[in-house]
């Protein structure tokens, strides 16, 4: 009764077919594959970079006063 045949989504992917069109799905799933591939590119990279420090050191001759820095 709630339960989907093989045959049951076939019928949906030729009613989606003609709907969209097949060129229109392809570039669906190639956009949809590109934006895993980058996800997934994005988290290997994640875990190699160092841990960045808060404040780099201030330069000497170039201190700011915490009245200045609140200022801007």
């Amino acid at each position: 009764m709630g339960a989907w045949g093989i045959g049951h989504w076939l019928v949906v992917l030729a009613i989606v077919a003609l709907l969209f069109g097949t060129k229109k799905l392809r570039n669906i799933g190639e956009d949809v594959g590109s934006a895993i591939k980058g996800f997934r590119k994005g988290m290997q990279e994640g875990d190699a970079q160092p841990q960045l420090k808060a404040d780099p050191p201030a330069q000497p001759g170039t201190a700011e006063t915490k009245s200045e820095r609140d200022s801007v």
